[in-house]
């Protein structure tokens, strides 16, 4: 008598932390690259609200989406299946919460996991594929790169940085032209205040505004190079007296010669980091007392990262293979890992995919390279532009109406639940 064949494994994605230009685009690897192998993956649930939906048996069945929805991913933002803060405490801490994660991925026939997201993600993706086989349910636990701050290790470059590099270099050398047009009778100095708590990749972006047949006096300040309040002033009106005004590139993350970020007001987010936003005032207010100079300033917060219509065409198609080359990761047998992007040669600009093990992914930060930022310590090195300028290019626009970008809500249809309610631990 032959014997009864093993159901196929489902597999679970999810999507975690700040959400990005083409995090869906990852998704949409993920989803049409295991369509693909329906003979050895049975179905793709998503987290509803990223890993909380596992622990609280919220899963989506995208079964339910047809081929064009899931195929629309790639070009819409944010999301799709809603992300969330929400990190897993160490397994000592709290081994109630892994454990509930192996029981749901149990209860719904899951051996593949999927976790779409920055560095605190990578921990989570280690720790289950650790717990899982002491489980006694081997669950393959891939990491999909993902964070505007491009700051995980070993990969070239993160997928959702290429995107908001764009934005924010793009927007800089526009806020520039609207200022140096202005400067003759009014604003001398715009200050645009990008993300990046410890690393400034993002403000690094700003930079690419001027080049060589477009100069712009631009000053960045980096989380990696302390606030010097009189060498700051000096090197704004050096350039307001060249040029007639100059563009202030500030990362949220900035610090003081105290240690203390110049934007920390006191408030923690949902990780227990200082809530930052708002050193844009903040430097504003330096330069009114410092030089009397009169100025504008900006945020750009949600904006930079969640702008699909300006997206790199590099970006997207890098975080697309990711999500592709994570499936086939798991297929393959591989289990603890991260797909990368691993650069080939920059002139002309060639990468490929790799892999790198998540016990050397996991809380690990890549911040800039000193040799990325000049001597002075408000610009970027031709060594820096070298490496970003490749990540911004291309356009890859997405579909419009009525002058609108058209964008896919999925229906998001759960899947029945098999186990009892599960109480979230603050």
């Amino acid at each position: 008598m032959a014997s009864k064949k093993a159901p196929k494994k489902n597999a679970f994605y999810a999507q975690s932390g700040g959400v990005t230009a083409v995090i869906n685009a990852s998704a949409c690897g993920v989803i049409e690259t295991a369509r693909k192998h329906k003979d050895k993956i049975g179905k793709v649930y998503a987290g509803r609200n990223g890993i909380i939906g596992a622990l609280t048996e919220e899963l989506i069945d995208t079964s339910k989406e047809s081929t064009a929805a899931i195929k629309a991913l790639r070009h819409t933002p944010s999301g799709a299946f809603g992300s969330c803060r929400f990190k897993l405490k160490s397994l000592e801490q709290n081994l109630a919460e892994y454990e509930r994660l192996i029981e749901v991925f149990k209860a719904h026939n899951i051996g593949y996991f999927f976790y779409n997201g920055g560095g605190d993600s990578a921990d989570t993706c280690f720790k289950i594929s650790q717990l899982s086989e002491k489980m006694g349910y081997p669950v393959q636990a891939i990491h999909v790169p993902k964070t505007v701050d491009n700051d995980l290790p070993i990969t070239d470059n993160c997928p959702g940085f290429g995107s908001v590099a764009k934005y924010i270099a793009v927007s800089t050398r526009e806020a520039s032209f609207d200022v140096a047009s202005m400067c003759a009778t009014s604003t001398k100095v715009f200050i645009l205040e990008v993300m990046g708590r410890h690393a400034g990749w993002i403000a690094a972006a700003g930079a690419l505004a001027s080049t060589k047949d477009t100069e712009i006096p631009i000053v960045v300040l980096f989380p990696e190079i302390t606030f010097d309040k009189d060498k700051f002033l000096k090197k704004v009106d050096g350039l307001v007296k060249k040029h007639g005004y100059c563009t202030v590139v500030v990362s949220e993350g900035v610090m003081g010669a105290d240690g203390k970020f110049l934007a920390d007001q006191g408030l923690k987010d949902a990780f227990g980091h200082a809530q930052l936003g708002g050193v844009a005032p903040v430097v504003a207010s330096i330069i009114k007392d410092g030089l009397g100079l009169k100025y504008h300033w900006g945020v750009a917060d949600y904006l930079q990262r969640a702008a699909r219509h300006i997206a790199s065409k590099t970006d997207v198609d890098m975080a697309y293979a990711m999500g592709k080359a994570a499936v086939k990761f798991a297929l393959q047998g591989h289990n603890s890992v991260m797909p990368t992007v691993d650069r080939i040669s920059n002139k002309p600009f060639k990468w490929k995919v790799g892999m790198a093990p998540l016990s050397k992914v996991a809380n690990v930060e890549k911040m800039m390279p000193k040799d990325f930022i000049t001597k002075d310590g408000f610009g970027i090195t031709d060594k820096c532009r070298t490496y970003m300028e490749p990540l911004i290019k291309g356009e890859d626009y997405p579909p419009y109406k009525d002058g609108m970008p058209q964008y896919v809500r999925l229906k998001n249809v759960a899947v029945p639940k098999k186990l009892g309610k599960f109480d979230l631990k603050k």
